[in-house]
């Protein structure tokens, strides 16, 4: 396909054919860096509109800061640069990993700063069942290391939930297999979320919808479930790949409402059943474990019920057997009472001697204690404190004296202290400020002398710029004879051809400006020379 000429002179097919030495100087065109690479742009992205390329991701290190990613997809042959754009990272179904062989959709075009093409990435995918696999184990891997499929970390399954929240698609067989078999069994109330459950943004939606269960208050106006279900028919890897992405395990991981996955059929395994509290083969499956059968509860209780009631009956009839061979074991009434009999009565002997003997002990205390009342009496005790007291009041009087007059003499000493350390520090505060004014004005003497120079300094240089400006101004060269040409609205002109499309010319002299027309006159048509049979640089 011939390139497209830029704007100015007319081109000359570009030829791999015909050595440069043989073409004319004069009909050789002059492109511009940027037209070239103009042209070249355009012609790749007409020629190669959108294109699909297989290959393996090289060189890529992430997300760059502006939010773009930049690597190279490389086969055995060649490499090619691509580059996927901040808007389209963030909807990319399969992101970009290192090593990874995908097939990238997008267009071919050129990227002028390094003179390279490239491939803009528009939607990028795994290529192939393999590499599907070789992702999906190495996801696997890294999330086992992270300890996300410990079997430490699984609750355990409520054996009757309140209620059922359910994360599937509302339209497909599997919510109506999920419902009717709760029906069955054991009929709990049934939250279900609506999601996609493949396809673009499945994922992101599944993810969602765990975390906005949990979200939920126990007594909100919509109860937080006790059970969530995660579901979706069979399908292929592809179909099932939803269930795979990291997004979709970590909500699953951080659910602290108990989780059930019942992902595609038995045989089918995602990286949710790993994560999940239990496995289910099916979504069937995952209803039956959700719920008992609700006949079996009823028979199993009525069998226990009957088990209990035996039990009850038996020990009744046993108890009472014991307790009649008890009560023919136990003596009777009197052989009970005649200890305790003797008993009293030997207490009832010794308890009026004894009466006699404390009140006689009593009387001889009572008598001591009224002796040495007689020896220490009450009013001779208040006289010896009363002189007590008049002693110490005298000698407190006597203390505070003594110490006032102390206080005096060391009041009066401060007195002549204060006066002499009054007149000594005047002293030193008039000397302490004659040194600071001797000090500003050597200061003040100093800084106009350093002040006056710097404006002589300033305006030495001023004056020197001033002459420089002078030796450069256009005004000089206008001195020497030349004209400065200008279109009517003021900008200057450089090129005759720009002065042929003006409509007023202003001719500045150094003297003053002059205004004109400018001439209109035709150009004989170049003849135009017939190019030689020449190929173009894309055909061949």
């Amino acid at each position: 396909m011939p390139l497209v000429p830029p704007p100015r002179p007319k081109a000359l097919p570009l030829s791999t054919d015909v050595p440069p030495s043989s073409v004319l100087a004069g009909n050789q065109p002059e492109w511009s860096v940027g037209d070239l690479a103009s042209a070249l742009k355009q012609t790749l992205e007409e020629r190669f509109g959108h294109v699909r390329l297989r290959g393996e991701i090289s060189g890529f290190r992430g997300v760059h800061g502006s939010g773009h990613a930049y690597f190279s997809l490389k086969d055995g042959q060649a490499r090619i640069d691509a580059v996927v754009w901040k808007g389209v990272y963030g909807r990319l179904r399969q992101k970009p990993q290192e090593g990874l062989e995908v097939v990238a959709t997008g267009r071919i075009t050129t990227f002028a700063g390094k003179s390279s093409y490239q491939i803009v990435i528009d939607s990028l995918e795994p290529a192939g069942l393999g590499a599907w696999m070789a992702l999906l184990e190495e996801r696997r891997k890294m999330l086992a290391a992270e300890g996300l499929f410990l079997p430490e970390h699984r609750k355990p399954i409520p054996f009757l939930p309140r209620i059922v929240g359910v994360v599937t698609s509302p339209t497909g067989a599997v919510i109506r297999d999920i419902l009717h078999r709760l029906q069955d069994r054991f009929p709990r109330p049934v939250l279900v979320w609506p999601v996609r459950v493949q396809g673009d943004g499945a994922a992101e939606e599944v993810a969602a919808a765990i975390r906005g269960f949990n979200a939920l208050t126990p007594s909100g106006p919509i109860p937080r479930p006790d059970l969530l279900i995660v579901a979706r028919g069979g399908g292929s890897i592809e179909d099932l790949w939803a269930f795979n992405e990291e997004c979709v395990v970590r909500a699953a991981f951080e659910s602290v409402i108990p989780l059930i996955s019942a992902v595609g059929h038995e045989t089918d395994t995602t990286l949710i059943d790993h994560v999940a509290d239990r496995r289910a083969p099916t979504p069937t499956g995952a209803a039956e474990m959700a719920v008992p059968v609700r006949a079996d509860l009823i028979a199993t209780v009525a069998e226990l019920a009957a088990r209990g009631g035996g039990a009850v009956r038996r020990r009744i009839e046993r108890d009472h057997a014991d307790l009649r061979g008890l009560v023919r074991a136990m003596p009777g009434p009197d052989m009970l009472l005649a200890t305790k009999r003797q008993r009293l009565d030997l207490a009832e002997a010794r308890l009026a001697p004894a009466l006699a003997a404390g009140a006689a002990r009593h009387r001889v205390r009572l008598q001591a204690l009224l002796d040495r009342l007689a020896r220490r009496s009450p009013e001779l005790a208040l006289a010896n404190a009363r002189a007590r007291l008049e002693r110490i009041d005298d000698r407190a009087h006597r203390a505070l004296v003594v110490d006032l007059r102390r206080k005096e003499d060391q009041v009066a000493q401060l007195a002549r202290r204060l006066v002499v350390a009054k007149g000594t520090g005047l002293e030193r505060a008039r000397a302490l400020e004659a040194r600071r004014r001797d000090r500003l004005n050597g200061l003040a003497a100093r800084l106009a002398q350093a002040g006056s120079h710097d404006i002589e300094r300033r305006h030495a240089r001023l004056q020197a710029l001033g002459q420089l400006l002078g030796s450069l101004s256009y005004r000089a060269v206008l001195d020497r004879g030349f004209a400065l040409v200008r279109d009517g609205e003021g900008h200057p002109l450089r090129r005759a051809e720009d002065a042929e499309a003006a409509q007023r010319l202003s001719l500045q002299f150094a003297d003053g400006t002059v205004e004109a027309l400018p001439a209109k006159t035709k150009r004989a048509p170049r003849a135009k020379a017939k190019p030689p049979s020449q190929a173009s640089l894309f055909e061949g």
